[in-house]
């Protein structure tokens, strides 16, 4: 077990609905297992990185876009907040997040996702066809091993970041005849999500004991129902991140402010891309603003 250097961090500071059940990802494209073994290599944040930043999770911290297909063979098309946050704290990214990630296939790539490894309409995924940020050693290894994989054997890890949950959401709301919109439904849920992130959160402890920051999600729309149900899932997701001793970035709380300016909507207020889920540059900007308030407290 190694210990970040939370101090550290800070000194170098000185020098970073999606809702729970309106949540979409790629879509799943061809490809085989040898255009996974081509994703592009971590890259450092900045020329002067001192200390690695390792991010996990789904399509938000991946940076995706809706839409944007022709930029898929290339990872570096897209910025999420971990880059933002790895060049203002000068630390090294190591991106593991992949679009489509659920809790449940981000401990077992067989378990069911929504376009990382598979969908409900095909047994393809976004990273059996194009690059992720990093090189996993192969189609088979989950992100969970990854990140385990990774702590091990890297001894300057400062900084760790999970953000995951929404697409189980949106599993549920594909799977069920109200599309998830049930109070019994959003509880089921968020427990599931609990349990998961639970196992995460303990698997990553074992090799880790420096700070982990847990991003919580926003809602697409504040004025709308659906934004309660983000904060169902929000406020199980910070509970199990506190019980295993990691801090909360309230991604939920970090948009609402800007989107009340426009009626609650995050997509006029510029915080969401038009047609789509995903935050705008905009929107990184306010996760990576989240996460850095976070890490300097």
């Amino acid at each position: 077990m190694r210990t970040g250097s939370i101090g550290r961090l800070r000194r170098i500071a000185v020098g970073l609905a999606v809702c729970a059940v309106a949540v979409t990802s790629c879509s799943s494209g061809g490809g085989t297992d040898e255009a996974a073994a081509s994703s592009s290599a971590p890259a450092a944040s900045t020329d002067s990185a001192s200390g690695t930043y390792l991010a996990l999770g789904d399509s938000v911290p991946f940076g995706f876009r809706g839409g944007a297909t022709s930029e898929y063979s290339d990872a570096d098309n897209f910025v999420g907040y971990p880059e933002l946050v790895g060049k203002e704290l000068g630390l090294e990214v190591v991106n593991a997040s992949c679009p489509g990630e659920t809790t449940a296939s981000f401990l077992d790539t067989k378990a069911q996702s929504n376009g990382c490894d598979n969908s409900l309409q095909s047994g393809f995924g976004y990273r059996t066809a194009y690059p992720l940020h990093v090189l996993y050693d192969s189609v088979d290894q989950s992100q969970l091993d990854f990140a385990v994989t990774t702590l091990a054997t890297t001894d300057d890890v400062d900084l760790v970041t999970l953000q995951i949950g929404a697409n189980d959401g949106f599993i549920c709301q594909q799977t069920t005849a109200d599309r998830c919109s049930s109070p019994a439904e959003v509880q089921t849920l968020a427990q599931t999500v609990q349990t998961n992130l639970d196992r995460m959160l303990k698997a990553l402890r074992e090799q880790y004991d420096g700070q982990i920051v847990v991003v919580t999600y926003y809602a697409l729309d504040y004025s709308d129902a659906t934004g309660s149900a983000t904060q169902v899932l929000d406020s199980g997701i910070a509970q199990v991140a506190e019980a295993n001793g990691a801090d909360v970035a309230d991604g939920y709380q970090a948009f609402q402010q800007k989107a009340s300016e426009a009626g609650g909507d995050s997509v006029e207020a510029g915080l969401v891309l038009p047609n789509d889920v995903h935050p705008s540059a905009q929107g990184q900007q306010l996760l990576a603003d989240a996460v850095t308030a976070v890490v300097e407290e």
